[in-house]
């Protein structure tokens, strides 16, 4: 795949959770409130990616990367990382949130027959 692969896979981690949305997650209806469970920790996260890099403690595969980097020496697909799989895993818990109860009445129903 080459300089996209890492951006490829970020890419699919959400075609397979916009479904979801779809569904009745609600999670990108709201981008105030997906900003303010994202960000914090996306931040963190990040710093510490920052700081790793710089100590040389890690670094990436420049083969699978856009070479585009932010602040710090930290690459575009590293900082995407931290937005689009805390989005992905938001979605997939409201979509679990919507799911169980519809699972729960359906056992019941059956439970009573």
């Amino acid at each position: 795949m080459g300089k996209l692969e890492y951006l490829a896979v970020l890419g699919l981690c959400v075609l397979v959770t916009l479904p979801l949305e779809l569904a009745g997650a609600r999670v990108y209806r709201r981008p105030g409130r997906l900003v303010r469970a994202i960000l914090p920790v996306a931040l963190v996260f990040l710093v510490w990616d920052g700081i790793a890099i710089a100590r040389g403690v890690w670094d990436y595969a420049p083969e699978s990367l856009t070479g585009i980097l932010a602040p710090f020496g930290i690459p575009l697909e590293e900082v995407l990382f931290f937005v689009v799989i805390p989005i992905c895993g938001i979605l997939t818990y409201e979509a679990v949130g919507l799911i169980v109860p519809v699972v729960r009445r359906l056992s019941s129903r059956r439970v009573r027959r």
